[in-house]
C-alpha cells in the first residue's frame, strides 16, 4: 500500500501553480487549458485532477498566492516604520509598487476572451477584489487603532473608521488606474505623501 508524501505533493502543487502562472501571463487565462498546464510540468492531465478539479481552481490558487505576496510585502513595510503616518504611507506606497511589479501578469489575463468568458472573469475578479479589500481593511484598522491607543490620532468610532478605510483603499485604486493608463509610476511616492497628509490632517489630535 502506497503512502502519500505531503512534501512531494506540496512540490508538485507549487510546480502546477508556477507553470500555470507563466502560461496565464503569456497566453491569457482563456486560452490556457489543463492539458497545457500538465504538459508544462511533464504530467498527464488526469494527474492534475488529483490536485485541482478545474482550471478555475488553479487560477484561484494562483491568485491566492499573488494576494498573499502583496499583503506580506505591505505588512512587512508597515512593521518597519514607527508612527501611524509612516505606517499608512508605507502601506500605500508598497501596495502601489507591488501592483506595478505584478501588472505584466494581470494585464494579460483577459486576452482573447469572448463576452461569456469576460463576464465569468469579471465575477471572479469581484470575488478576489472583495477578499483583498477585506484583508487590507483589517490591516489598516490595526494601524488606525494602534495610532489611537498611542495618542497619535483622535478617537474614531467603528463606522467612521470603516468609511475612512473604504475611501483610502478606493483612492489607491484610482491612483493605480491613472498611473496604469498613463504608463507612469514615477509619481507614486509624491502622490501617496499628499494623500497621507490629507488623511492625517483630519485624524490628528
Amino acid at each position: 500500500m502506497s503512502v502519500s508524501n505531503p512534501l512531494k505533493e506540496d512540490v508538485i502543487q507549487e510546480q502546477i501553480l508556477q507553470a500555470a502562472k507563466r502560461l496565464f501571463q503569456v497566453y491569457g487565462l482563456h486560452k490556457v487549458t489543463m492539458d497545457d498546464v500538465a504538459k508544462a510540468i511533464g504530467k498527464s492531465r488526469s494527474s492534475l485532477y488529483y490536485y485541482y478539479k478545474s482550471k478555475d481552481e488553479i487560477f484561484d490558487a494562483v491568485m491566492d498566492i499573488e494576494i498573499k505576496e502583496m499583503l506580506t510585502a505591505i505588512a512587512r513595510a508597515v512593521g518597519e516604520v514607527p508612527g501611524v503616518e509612516q505606517k499608512i504611507n508605507a502601506f500605500c506606497v508598497t501596495k502601489l509598487k507591488v501592483l506595478r511589479e505584478k501588472r505584466a501578469f494581470y494585464n494579460t489575463l483577459d486576452a482573447g476572451m469572448d463576452a461569456d468568458a469576460m463576464s465569468h472573469f469579471n465575477k471572479t475578479k469581484v470575488i478576489h477584489h472583495s477578499l483583498v479589500m477585506k484583508q487590507e481593511g483589517a490591516l489598516l484598522s490595526q494601524i488606525l487603532t494602534g495610532g489611537i491607543e498611542k495618542g497619535e490620532l483622535r478617537a474614531i468610532d467603528e463606522k467612521d473608521q470603516a468609511v475612512l478605510i473604504f475611501v483610502l483603499l478606493s483612492s489607491l485604486h484610482g491612483l493605480k488606474r491613472e498611473m496604469v493608463m498613463e504608463n507612469n509610476f514615477e509619481g507614486i511616492e509624491p502622490a501617496v505623501n499628499t494623500l497621507t497628509h490629507m488623511i492625517m490632517y483630519g485624524l490628528k489630535r
